[in-house]
């Protein structure tokens, strides 16, 4: 367990590292190449790590018991984060633009109605329902640094945006949230159209991770869990 939390500690930490303070002084050092080379380095060491060591963990008591409801309130949850990951594979602002060419803010529709960091809350709900369903001390660890990585890292990259593209980022904040749908609550955005990208991809990858648990972890998940 201590093994877990010390590299779930290296993992995420080298991460927000090497993202923000240290990356400008890095590649004026070595290079972009060379940076992104270190940075793939680091992250595929500190990631594997944190594998090894949760395999090798001993299973605990879980720290609640789980039942029916709960399996289908973090089967729901997954649901949402699947729609959310793949409609943030589309005109998402945040991925990175190999032209570098300055596009019109557009207005917020379809995820990014809902949040302007659609992919990153699709890891940290991720997170949510793994430990809701599977509340061992190491995998709380493990889904938590996922959960941190995800949300803290959208912070961030909010203010290393805004500093980078001052003509494009603040207006981008200003038209979406970062909590998931504040700015329909507020009466400022609606969903709309969610695409057949974000709503049939998502239904389809979300009835294929959770199938998938049959065969990789033993165990059924979403509406598996009731089928089988």
């Amino acid at each position: 367990m201590e093994e877990v939390l010390v590299a779930a500690v290296a993992f995420v930490g080298t991460h927000f590292l090497l993202s923000h303070p240290l990356r400008a002084p890095l590649v004026r050092r070595i290079g972009e190449g060379g940076f992104l080379g270190l940075y793939s380095l680091v992250a595929v060491v500190t990631l594997g790590w944190l594998v090894v060591a949760y395999r090798a963990a001993p299973a605990a008591t879980p720290l609640w018991p789980v039942g029916d409801g709960l399996w289908a309130i973090a089967s729901a949850v997954m649901l949402v984060a699947s729609v959310l990951f793949m409609g943030s594979l589309v005109r998402n602002p945040a991925l990175p633009d190999p032209t570098g060419r300055t596009k019109p803010v557009p207005d917020a529709s379809g995820v990014y109605a809902i949040t302007r960091h659609p992919m990153m809350w699709a890891f940290a709900l991720w997170g949510a329902s793994h430990i809701l369903v599977y509340p061992d001390p190491s995998n709380v660890v493990l889904a938590g640094a996922i959960m941190v990585l995800a949300l803290v890292g959208a912070h961030l990259q909010d203010r290393k945006k805004a500093r980078l593209q001052p003509d494009f980022w603040p207006e981008w904040e200003r038209r979406t949230s970062y909590l998931p749908f504040a700015r329909i609550a507020a009466g400022r955005a609606r969903i709309g159209k969610l695409g057949g990208h974000a709503l049939g991809g998502g239904i389809v990858l979300w009835l294929a991770a959770t199938w998938a648990h049959i065969p990789l972890a033993g165990w059924a998940a979403g509406i598996w869990r009731w089928i089988n």
